[in-house]
């Protein structure tokens, strides 16, 4: 099934790309659009995991340096047969993490300082567990793909925006039918918002199947429900500013920039649910509001 929402994913964008290549260049622009979509998608499977783990300064880190890391993950990888991810450790105070890789055999797992200091040990193996669900129901690469491919769409909007301020790629009758300059404004907003549709359609569902996958590994719904209730909790106060074209790669959503616009293009589900769906109830500590 995942094998088909990649394809299915990297298929919609590229048909987005070469919209946009049309829309602001005519036949040349969606040539040199379908050009684009196919050097991202080579680069998507290949390197958007690196692209992801850069983009946040995540460092590698050894089993000296991250020991609680190194022997749960050992534990729990040895114990339902995957192979043994790349360890990584991200230097924010803010509580958060995330699975990447093109498959278990190139997986990564990236943990922040913040989530380190917070959670004791069997809510950490929780949240370990939740990643490497993600690894091992092979939804990874999809996200990999969702982030990179919707980050290279709202680029290329806004590139053919200001290109046809200035004139454009395409000939004068290109230009007329795309609709001139209020044509691309539409472009510009439209294009990243059905990107993004597009990657929410697919990754909010994967938050409750690595919730359960997590839980089932360890046999401690409890643990990883406490851990997503402070994690909440404490994300706020310490917000970790991300991109929303990859910002789904999280364990909870970080921030987003505008506070309507995350409600809107919310890329995870609420805490609540994902609690109710581990334990029966909304909170571990009988606080949260369902």
């Amino acid at each position: 099934m995942n094998t088909f929402k990649t394809a299915f994913l990297m298929t919609a964008l590229t048909l987005c790309l070469v919209l946009l290549g049309q829309h602001f260049g005519g036949r040349n622009g969606m040539l040199l659009a379908f050009i684009f979509a196919a050097g991202m998608n080579f680069f998507s499977y290949f390197y958007s995991d690196k692209l992801a783990l850069t983009m946040y300064r995540a460092q590698p880190a050894t089993r000296e340096e991250l020991p609680r890391v190194y022997q749960v993950v050992e534990r729990m990888t040895q114990r339902i047969g995957l192979p043994m991810p790349k360890i990584y450790v991200i230097p924010s105070d803010s509580p958060n993490a995330f699975a990447t890789g093109r498959n278990p055999k190139h997986a990564s797992v990236a943990v922040t300082q913040g989530i380190l200091n917070l959670l004791n040990d069997d809510e950490l193996e929780g949240v370990l567990a939740h990643e490497l669900g993600h690894v091992r129901n092979r939804d990874i690469l999809t996200s990999s793909i969702a982030a990179t491919l919707a980050g290279a769409i709202t680029m290329l909007a806004r590139m053919g925006y200001w290109a046809s301020l200035f004139g454009g790629y395409g000939d004068s009758r290109d230009r007329e039918r795309g609709g001139g300059g209020l044509g691309a404004l539409f472009m510009l907003i439209l294009a990243p918002i059905a990107a993004t549709l597009i990657q929410l359609a697919i990754s909010r569902s994967r938050e409750y199947e690595a919730d359960a996958t997590g839980a089932h590994i360890t046999g401690n719904p409890y643990a990883l429900a406490s851990a997503l209730e402070k994690l909440d909790a404490y994300s706020k106060r310490l917000p970790m500013q991300a991109s929303p074209s990859n910002a789904h790669l999280f364990i909870v959503q970080p921030l987003l920039s505008g506070r309507d616009f995350a409600n809107l293009f919310a890329t995870h589900p609420p805490i609540s649910k994902r609690i109710e769906k581990l334990i029966g109830r909304s909170s571990v500590y009988g606080v949260q509001e369902r």
